[in-house]
């Protein structure tokens, strides 16, 4: 089954404000902000690969059947 929009915008999201996380953390002097959010960037990114990933996995099974 393909990525959903609705997951597709939720990770975004969670890539986006962390950038503003870390934006504001960078301005604020607040290194544990900063750090929080790099890693919500990563966590967007992870979950969008694993995403990714289950629809290629999908699309060589649907291939070999």
């Amino acid at each position: 089954m393909p990525m959903s929009i609705v997951d597709k915008a939720k990770n975004k999201a969670e890539e986006v404000s962390g950038q503003a996380k870390e934006t504001v953390g960078e301005k604020t002097g607040d290194r544990d902000l900063q750090a929080e959010g790099r890693a919500d960037q990563s966590e967007g990114a992870m979950k969008q690969a694993g995403e990714k990933l289950k629809d290629a996995g999908g699309k060589v099974k649907d291939a070999l059947t």
